[in-house]
């Protein structure tokens, strides 16, 4: 029984570990919908929902290079606490763009 024990409660640590971590990351395949250059977020939609994601400064000038309405792969960073979630990294899948890929720091 001591051993139950322990296991139990190792697990149950490691369940409340892994609930606690600050971000967790998503990746988005998706159209861009709207670049909204004011506000610095592009809009997206995925699984029948349409949702903002905000572009860090680090991206904010090749923002408007992204193709409405082309395909794109985004991975961000989902923070929760209402905020929206933040672009790490993208890569234009089709559409024609002068930073097809960009990594987080500049666009390649």
């Amino acid at each position: 029984m001591p051993h139950l024990r322990t296991i139990l409660l190792a697990a149950s640590l490691t369940i409340l570990l892994a609930g606690t971590g600050n971000a967790e990351d998503k990746s988005f395949y998706s159209p861009v919908i709207h670049i909204d250059k004011e506000q610095n977020r592009i809009l997206i939609s995925t699984l029948g929902s349409v949702f903002y994601i905000e572009v860090p400064e680090a991206a904010r000038p090749h923002m408007e290079k992204l193709p409405i309405s082309g395909l794109v792969d985004f991975v961000v960073e989902m923070r929760g606490d209402g905020q929206m979630p933040l672009i790490k990294t993208w890569k234009v899948k089709s559409g024609e763009s002068s930073c097809m890929y960009f990594n987080g720091k500049e666009c390649k």
